[in-house]
Formats: C-alpha cells, sequence, structure tokens
C-alpha cells in the first residue's frame, strides 16, 4: 500500500475480509486495519466480530493518551457502530479454542502521529474527514482518528456563519495543514486555498450571464452574493434579501484589474442543498498560494505556509 495510503482517517479504508491469516501477518508486521466497533461491555471494552473471529479492545487501547478528551467514558462509547481503526496486539484461544485477537487503536494513532511529525510540513495536502462541523471551525480526521481543525476562516475566501453550511459529518475532503504545533501535537488545516484562485474561479463566469448565488453579507450599500465558495460579488441594495437566501443573478461586470464582479438580483429562489465543493488543488504540497489575479491593483491576497513551530 503506499505511504500515504497506510494512516488513512478512519471510515475511509477500502472494506477488507480478515483472516486468521491476515490478523497474523498484521500481528507482526503492524499493519493498520480497520472495523467496526459492535459493543462496548459495562468494563468499557469495545467488541469487533473480524468476519466471524472475536476480539476485543481494552478501554486503555481505544485513543493514545494526548488525544483531547481521551480519558471520557464517550470517547469509548461513541465508538460503538462506527469504523475504528486499530493494530493486532496478538492473538489467542478463549476457553472452547476460539481464536481471539486483541486490538489497539492507540498503538495505531501512535505509529499515524510519529509518521505525521516526521513527514508533514505546512502546505502538505491530506485527505480527511470531518467529523464535527461547529460554529468556530470544523474538526477533522487526518488520519487513523487523529483530530485536527479547520477554523471557519479558513474554510473558503467568501465567509459564512457556520461551518455547517459548508461540510457535514463524514464527508471526505482535501485540506492543506496550516501550521503545526510540535509540542502540543496539534495540527491546524486550510480549505480555502484549494478552492482556487480568484480568476480559477471567475473564469466560470462571463459578463451577460444569469447564474444562481447565496447571500452572504447584506449591506446598505449593497449585498454580497457568493458564486463560488472563493468568488464573491456585490449586487445593488434590495430590502427583501436575508442571509443565506438562494438568488438568480445577472453578471454585469468582471474586473480582474480590481477583484470585482458587479450583480443584479433577479429574484430569490427557493431553497436548495449547499453545492458540493470543487478543488482546484487535491495532492502535493503548497509552499505559497496567490488568490489575486497578477493584474490586480490591489494588495495580494495570499498565503505562505511557514515553518512549523
Amino acid at each position: 500500500m503506499p505511504e500515504n495510503k497506510l494512516f488513512l482517517p478512519e471510515g475511509l479504508r477500502p472494506p477488507a475480509v480478515h483472516t486468521l491469516t491476515t490478523l497474523h501477518h498484521a500481528a507482526e508486521s503492524g499493519e493498520i486495519l480497520e472495523a467496526v466497533a459492535q459493543r462496548c461491555d459495562v468494563n468499557h471494552t469495545l467488541h469487533f466480530s473480524l468476519n466471524g473471529i472475536h476480539a476485543t479492545m481494552e478501554r486503555s487501547e481505544v485513543n493514545a493518551r494526548w488525544i483531547s478528551g481521551a480519558d471520557r467514558d464517550i470517547s469509548v462509547l461513541s465508538r460503538v457502530g462506527k469504523p475504528t481503526c486499530f493494530t493486532v496486539t496478538s492473538l489467542c484461544a478463549d476457553e472452547k479454542g476460539a481464536p481471539v485477537a486483541r486490538l489497539s487503536r492507540r498503538a495505531a494513532q501512535e505509529t499515524a502521529m510519529e509518521h505525521f511529525l516526521h513527514t508533514l510540513r505546512p502546505g502538505s495536502i491530506l485527505t480527511c474527514r470531518v467529523t464535527r462541523p461547529e460554529s468556530f471551525g470544523a474538526f477533522l480526521d487526518i488520519g487513523c482518528g487523529i483530530i485536527a481543525m479547520l477554523p471557519i476562516e479558513r474554510l473558503s475566501i467568501s465567509r459564512i456563519s457556520h461551518t455547517g453550511q459548508r461540510l457535514h459529518s463524514g464527508q471526505k475532503l482535501p485540506a492543506a495543514v496550516l501550521s503545526i504545533d510540535r509540542s502540543q501535537l496539534r495540527f491546524t488545516m486550510t480549505l480555502r486555498e484549494l478552492l482556487g484562485s480568484w480568476m480559477e474561479n471567475a473564469s466560470q463566469f462571463r459578463a451577460g450571464e444569469t447564474v444562481p448565488g447565496i447571500v452572504r453579507s447584506v449591506q446598505s450599500y449593497g449585498s454580497f452574493i457568493e458564486l463560488t465558495p472563493n468568488l464573491s460579488g456585490l449586487a445593488d441594495p434590495r430590502e427583501d434579501l436575508h442571509v443565506g437566501d438562494r438568488v438568480s443573478v445577472f453578471i454585469k461586470s468582471i474586473r480582474p484589474e480590481r477583484m470585482k464582479i458587479k450583480l443584479q438580483v433577479i429574484e430569490v429562489l427557493p431553497a436548495d442543498e449547499a453545492p458540493p465543493l470543487h478543488f482546484q488543488i487535491t495532492d502535493g504540497i503548497l509552499d505559497q498560494w496567490v488568490y489575486s489575479p497578477s493584474c490586480c491593483e490591489k494588495e495580494p491576497v495570499e498565503t505562505r505556509f511557514a515553518s512549523c513551530s
């Protein structure tokens, strides 16, 4: 398996059939596997069925000690019914001679963290999975249940009031490492750089077209309408508009030198699901990202990926 696939977020590993042979191999090699935790007993031990082979994961093996809330009961209980990564620490037999596997998610997380600290740097792009959207940002699983924060201001150029307006739990997406706090074992992620520059987004539109958009801000001088998560335009004032409204807009002009798009709202449209995110970049390592067009007269909007702390 390629190295970048060894430490996938939980729930993103391809389905696998576990056998005694594969479990023995995993126990010897330290390979990280995944299965759904079926129940948690009164001792807070998780139980799994690996293709009919009984497996257990003791409470102390569920989370690495530096995982936030690792010592709380809910951190164990909440694994039931969810894909859970693990290494096989041992194989033995029960009193009836049936095989029993002992599992450790903690060991998988420790291995993944060591790999991340050794190989990742600001700008590295990872495949992530959204675990929980919040008003201040979204929690992302960057691999083996290791959680990183995606602040709401790093979600897109167009500002929103809650990350749930763009993301949902379980969603798979790429994100870039913004910073690494090695002393605290914390990763901060960013998404907006992967959604394209002003020109990459503006090139999808032409003056004279009418397209849908979402009202993101209502001011006395007009309303900012999001055409894509990384592109907005300004429409003339209208009293019947509210933040979050879906509207159709006529594109009056597109001016790259000022990074301005002038719009006219045609009508308010029925509410709809948030459109899917379209990424311009999905892998590799970023050193610098410039949002502004080269001809822009304004101060450039850019991101420089600094060295980690």
